[in-house]
């Protein structure tokens, strides 16, 4: 379930800005990275109880969004599309809400999978 959460939520993440545009765009997306960040999360660590795992989400995003306050996310994404997707290039201070938005709804589609996958017959 996890993997299958990460990949949709990765693919969501690329492709909203090929769909959409603008503000939107930008803001969906980085909404998006913490939501797979947070499946990440769950996904090294199974165990961690949802308020955790979200915790640590936002956690790392505001600490990546941070250390863009430097020239080195900026010189190492000059260079690498993947580390322009993971550590991004330029500080902007309304990501750092954006992030916990996406914490969010990952928390609570985790839930709704939970419940649903909790509720379907077993076989075997």
């Amino acid at each position: 379930m996890v993997v299958v959460a990460l990949a949709v939520t990765v693919v969501a993440g690329l492709g909203v800005r090929h769909v959409t545009g603008g503000a939107f765009a930008k803001y969906a997306g980085d909404a998006l990275y913490a939501t797979a960040v947070y499946w990440c999360a769950v996904l090294v660590r199974p165990s961690l109880r949802m308020p955790v795992a979200a915790t640590v989400a936002v956690v790392i995003c505001w600490a990546i969004e941070l250390f863009q306050l430097t020239p080195v996310p900026a010189k190492l994404s000059a260079g690498s599309t993947l580390a322009r997707l993971a550590l991004g290039s330029t500080f902007g201070g309304w990501d750092m809400v954006a992030y916990p938005v996406g914490v969010i709804v990952a928390v609570a589609v985790h839930a709704l999978l939970q419940r649903l996958l909790s509720r379907a017959p077993r076989t075997g």
